[in-house]
């Protein structure tokens, strides 16, 4: 199925600008006033979860620590994913503090509530400088087993098709770059994919056959594409993620920086094929370049009570 209606969120400790990524995160903004950054970040994670779960979201928030010092824990999709078959897939990240978030109990909590049957760790690759960051460096049709991505230092070809092969996905690589001409490092930066709705910035592409390949595949799929400009894309307007309610309602979750950049049209549009969920995530956006998307890391497992039912 390509949306859930599990995600797991790391509730932060020592929320803080990283300059280990923000070499290439043009997004990244370090603030005026680095004490009040965790408390501010916390408030923020505290609202966005409480929204989750009055949307009909199961939402499993595992606490980090203070140390080892993991400034972008809060953005967990990035190092791991989770997959219907019960497989769970570790990434290899360039950032080196980055790393340090495998210790931090999350596989612990995961183990504890989901049936895992297979773990497949790339992380290796990162001895070779080879990095694939997650459902940010991917965006995946997981119906249609495809998986978009962009080109960048993070993405990196070799590590794509070890996934593909691995996983029995197809692959669809492209080129991105922001309006400065400077590579998009996270393909979840300029696109998602839903069941039926696709939100990209096609103006991001300036290869026009890679972006012509990008736009067929997306219809090929059945999906409609609302077009982003440049300013909703720096908004983090392509950084949304479907989930679906109890009921198996779509629900298109986004930051408030987001929805309020997009045109009238364009909301309605988003409303004709889901329930938009907005959360206020400002400080969160601005320190770590990441928004609402890099926050959720969908599960995708079966729970270890369901598991137990069919045996």
């Amino acid at each position: 199925m390509q949306t859930t209606n599990s995600v797991l969120m790391i509730r932060p400790a020592r929320f803080a600008f990283n300059p280990d990524t923000a070499i290439n995160n043009r997004f990244q903004r370090a603030p005026r006033d680095p004490e009040q950054a965790q408390h501010k970040a916390l408030e923020e994670f505290n609202g966005y979860v409480e929204t989750l779960r009055q949307y009909g979201v199961d939402v499993l928030v595992v606490q980090d620590t203070p140390a080892p010092h993991t400034p972008d824990s809060i953005f967990p999709n990035n190092w791991w994913s989770s997959h219907a078959d019960g497989s769970l897939v570790l990434y290899p990240m360039e950032g080196q503090n980055r790393r340090l978030e495998r210790q931090k109990g999350v596989l612990k909590a995961l183990d504890q509530h989901y049936a895992i049957r297979e773990t497949i760790d790339f992380s290796p690759l990162e001895q070779q400088n080879i990095f694939l960051e997650g459902t940010g460096s991917m965006v995946l049709d997981r119906e249609h087993r495809i998986s978009y991505a962009c080109h960048s230092g993070r993405t990196h070809a070799d590590a794509l098709r070890q996934f593909a092969e691995r996983l029995n996905y197809t692959l669809c690589l492209f080129h991105a770059v922001d309006r400065h001409q400077s590579p998009i490092y996270h393909s979840n930066v300029m696109m998602s994919v839903g069941r039926h709705l696709s939100v990209v910035c096609l103006q991001a592409l300036p290869n026009l056959k890679e972006r012509t390949a990008l736009q067929n595949s997306l219809h090929d799929t059945g999906k409609e594409i609302l077009t982003l400009n440049w300013d909703q894309l720096e908004s983090f307007a392509g950084n949304m993620l479907e989930l679906h309610d109890k009921n198996g309602q779509a629900l298109l979750v986004m930051s408030r920086s987001a929805w309020r950049s997009l045109e009238p049209a364009q909301q309605q549009h988003i409303e004709r094929h889901t329930q938009p969920v907005v959360v206020n995530i400002d400080h969160i956006e601005s320190i770590g370049g990441g928004s609402a998307r890099c926050m959720l890391a969908e599960i995708h497992l079966p729970t270890l009570i369901a598991q137990k039912k069919r045996a």
